[in-house]
């Protein structure tokens, strides 16, 4: 059974870190609401959730993929390219070590969680605002005796590299070709988002779905058209801050 560590929405979201899109009035007990909805989806598709308090003067908190990588062998705790953001880290490091034995990131090497997809032993690491080369070179020398190996990929117009593309599961791609080098993935197969759909290519894989949030009806024909069971979930609050289904949880096998 897979776990998923996610935390509760801050009463200050509304002053999120925001870097492409514009400020919009974010309505807090709606995004509570959401998020609620957002857990209960996760456990029926199978996963243990472990919901952490939230950190009431830390908006961004609850996007909990940001300031770890859990791996099978490990949790890397990184550094965050977003200043505001690095004292999100010791509680989520706290409750991952009872998971994982931890790693630490050192500064001033940058790196988020969003800007790294996983796909076996390869990670794909997004080249971002929040993530730069130094950070991406660090992760892979601390994680290069576990015998994983991390690709850089440049990115364009986009927060993290898990905006432009993420992998739903056999060896497929769901992905917005205009944000991200596609350097790398000759491999995979790529399902390419709706072209009025630029934001559609945060998805998460958990369990025998693919979650998406819901307002992609032509990516969402797209997958399900591809074989793809797909479920959806209202995160329309939570999208003003810059996030998607990815953002909210780390999942990972116990």
């Amino acid at each position: 059974m897979p776990t998923a560590i996610t935390r509760a929405v801050s009463p200050s979201l509304a002053r999120c870190e925001l870097t492409w899109l514009s400020r919009e009035e974010i309505d807090i007990a709606k995004a509570i609401a959401q998020h609620r909805e957002y857990e209960r989806r996760l456990a029926e598709l199978g996963a243990r959730v472990v919901s952490l308090p939230a950190l009431d003067d830390m908006p961004d908190a609850v996007f909990v993929e940001d300031p770890a990588i859990v791996l099978d062998e490990v949790a890397v705790i990184a550094t965050m390219g977003c200043d505001s953001r690095r004292g999100e880290r010791e509680s989520l490091a706290e409750a991952l070590s009872a998971f994982r034995p931890l790693i630490r990131m050192r500064d001033p090497a940058k790196l988020e969680g969003g800007d790294v997809m996983r796909i076996g032993k390869d990670l794909f690491a997004g080249l971002s605002a929040r993530t730069d080369e130094a950070g991406i070179s660090q992760l892979a020398s601390l994680l290069e005796p576990y015998g994983y190996r991390v690709t850089p990929l440049e990115l364009d117009d986009c927060l993290h590299l898990k905006s432009a593309c993420c992998y739903v599961g056999d060896n497929t791609i769901l992905i917005n070709r205009a944000w991200v080098d596609t350097a790398g993935f000759d491999k995979f197969r790529l399902i390419d988002v709706a072209p009025e759909e630029p934001g559609a290519a945060n998805a998460l894989r958990i369990g025998d779905a693919v979650l998406m949030p819901q307002g992609f009806p032509a990516t969402t024909g797209r997958l399900r058209a591809a074989g793809f069971e797909v479920r959806t979930v209202d995160l329309s609050e939570l999208l003003k801050a810059e996030s998607g289904v990815t953002c909210s949880s780390l999942i990972f096998e116990e």
